[in-house]
């Protein structure tokens, strides 16, 4: 089997092709990626890509279509992929996002290719007070990013078939350690901040509910998804993926009861952060009790310390360091290396 995934030089790239190489070996993988954070490594004994078979570097708005040819899945993980990217690059992540992906999808079917994989969120659900979110209930997208998803969702409901099977994976907020690290997900910034600073600093009120998922989680419920055939669940599946919700400020604690003599501050003075919700992930434990989220909490924290500590971290301004997605882009554009759609020009 071929399987094609795109958007694999990021943060849940490298642990992803790691964990199908070791469940899945007999498959050959393509990789395809912009390249925007491939330079972002944290500890990597190799470059992840290498893990690939096969590695394509380009913009997905000019897919090359023939890459499609004699791919049986393709796994759909390239995406301005988070809050603070899509309201900086609020046009860039529609195009992205949405229009781009569509077309990937739209000529996916119409090469061949028998399945479709695509890395959705739980942040579609927005402000959510109350039960916690079934497949069923009403989405609210707060922002770009989780509208760009939403929008997606729809057109490959539209697409799927019995020799087209779309499984979208809602994810629950990704977190753990990576051979490419973000620190721009919650309980990554709260160990990060532990690490460098003894301090974690909560920029709201500590109270918002997150759902949460530890990178390998995700890879291992991707596999189940390749796995999938439509007599299970149909030729469409959305399907919400994770593992525990917890507020904000339970996160914190736990991120301090791993790190002695870490503080905690509060900013009770902040605006409610409206993106806060709980999630039900009944669905999918009853569809893959095989394939369940197997990393607790205290487990990510601990993977993310000790990970930490293998690159010797220490830097308290890390909100403004390479490890924060948004930064990266900004400073390319500053340095006209990318142009404001987030276009490659070539300048060194």
């Amino acid at each position: 089997m071929n399987i094609l995934i795109t958007g694999n030089a990021g943060y849940l790239g490298p642990v992803l092709i790691r964990h199908l190489r070791r469940s899945l070996p007999q498959h050959r993988y393509i990789g395809f990626d912009s390249g925007y954070f491939a330079h972002v490594l944290t500890g990597a004994s190799r470059l992840p890509e290498t893990r690939c078979d096969v590695q394509h570097w380009g913009d997905l708005r000019d897919f090359p279509y023939d890459l499609l040819n004699g791919i049986d899945v393709v796994v759909h993980l390239a995406a301005i992929s988070n809050d603070p990217m899509g309201q900086r690059f609020a046009a860039v992540t529609e195009t992205i996002n949405d229009t781009a992906s569509r077309a990937l999808a739209i000529e996916a079917r119409r090469r061949g290719v028998r399945a479709f994989i695509l890395a959705s969120s739980c942040s579609i659900y927005g402000q959510a007070a109350g039960a916690p979110r079934s497949e069923s209930s009403p989405l609210n997208p707060l922002t770009a990013y989780a509208r760009s998803k939403v929008r997606m969702e729809e057109a490959l409901q539209c697409l799927a078939d019995d020799q087209f099977v779309v499984t979208s994976l809602r994810f629950a907020t990704a977190c753990g350690m990576s051979d490419r690290l973000r620190l721009d997900l919650v309980l990554n910034d709260f160990v990060a901040c532990a690490m460098s600073s003894g301090e974690i600093t909560i920029l709201s009120d500590g109270t918002p509910w997150r759902p949460l998922i530890d990178v390998n989680d995700m890879s291992l419920a991707i596999e189940w998804a390749i796995r999938r055939q439509p007599s299970v669940a149909g030729p469409f599946l959305a399907v919400n993926v994770g593992k525990t919700n917890h507020q904000v400020i339970d996160l914190a604690k736990a991120v301090a009861a791993a790190i002695p003599a870490t503080r905690i501050s509060v900013n009770a003075a902040a605006a409610p952060d409206k993106r806060s919700y709980q999630v039900d992930f009944s669905l999918f434990q009853s569809m893959a009790p095989d394939h369940q989220p197997q990393v607790s909490l205290r487990q990510s924290i601990e993977q993310l310390r000790s990970g930490m500590q293998r690159i010797k971290f220490a830097d308290s301004e890390f909100r403004s360091s390479d490890y924060m997605r948004l930064k990266v882009l900004e400073r390319y554009v500053q340095t006209h290396q990318l142009t404001d759609d987030l276009r490659w020009t070539g300048v060194q």
